[in-house]
């Protein structure tokens, strides 16, 4: 029998790489998936190619009207929401000095504000309906550690983690259970960003950087979107329904706690 069957889950950041990977563990194990992302199209094309048990929702997280049509829309499609995984996210980098107030506000807009107000408007729909759901709040091993050039990433992944202590210890009196997956360097689209970066500030060559933290792994390599869904699958399912305010480093070994 497959873990999630029955249960709905609205997705944000799904059109690719983790979010995707999700909703496509999701779908295997019996969910219904809303595929939330501020692009639109992307995320209609990859709705449309997982078939009819996913929707495309549009939605920007820093803008509480779209959260709160997001919510009204995948309600409208599937009758409830069982499950939210805050997955939208954007990563920066800069030298301390270098750091704008527009990086910071725009980073925490999205970082922090987006998961706080998602996950509030949808606990909100599990509280009104009588929804004993699951909230999985995506960390980050960055938010663990400072880290030299990463300031305000580390700094809202930090935000995340402790959000999800205080959100876990107040929802589940309602039957909500709140907690996160804390990856460590995961391969994707997304680290050509995150490259340029590293190679701006440290003077690496294009390349070199992703290939040194995949070498630093203890497990020997960069992570996957894959390696993530296990735990993602687990923490909705009704096994975690005793696990409360916690995160869960998936990250090869690159840090214990």
């Amino acid at each position: 029998m497959t873990r999630l069957a029955g249960k709905s889950a609205l997705i944000t950041g799904a059109a690719r790489g983790i979010g995707l990977a999700f909703a496509e563990a999701y779908l295997r194990e019996g969910a219904r998936v809303a595929i939330a992302d501020i692009d639109i199209a992307r995320a209609q094309a990859e709705a449309d190619r997982l078939g009819e048990n996913a929707v495309a929702v549009e939605m920007d997280v820093t803008d509480q009207t779209s959260i709160d049509a997001a919510i009204t829309t995948t309600a409208q499609a599937f009758g409830q929401i069982d499950i939210l995984i805050n997955n939208a996210a954007i990563f920066t980098a800069a030298p301390m000095v270098e750091i704008t107030r527009e990086d910071y506000a725009r980073t925490f807009d999205i970082n922090v504000a987006g998961t706080l107000f998602t996950m509030q408007a949808t606990a909100k729909h599990m509280i009104d309906r009588g929804v004993q759901g699951k909230i999985i709040n995506m960390a980050s091993q960055a938010g663990r550690r400072g880290e030299s050039l990463v300031g305000v990433y580390c700094a809202t992944k930090a935000a995340v983690i402790s959000l999800t202590q205080s959100a876990g210890l107040n929802l589940i009196q309602h039957g909500i259970n709140v907690n996160a997956i804390a990856p460590g360097v995961v391969d994707g689209e997304h680290w050509d960003g995150v490259d340029a970066f590293f190679a701006k500030y440290e003077g690496k060559a294009p390349g070199q950087k992703k290939q040194e933290v995949g070498a630093a792994v203890p497990i020997g390599r960069m992570g996957t979107a894959a390696d993530l869904t296990g735990m993602a699958v687990f923490l909705a399912s009704d096994e975690a329904d005793y696990i409360v305010a916690q995160t869960y480093n998936v990250d090869g070994g690159n840090w214990m706690s």
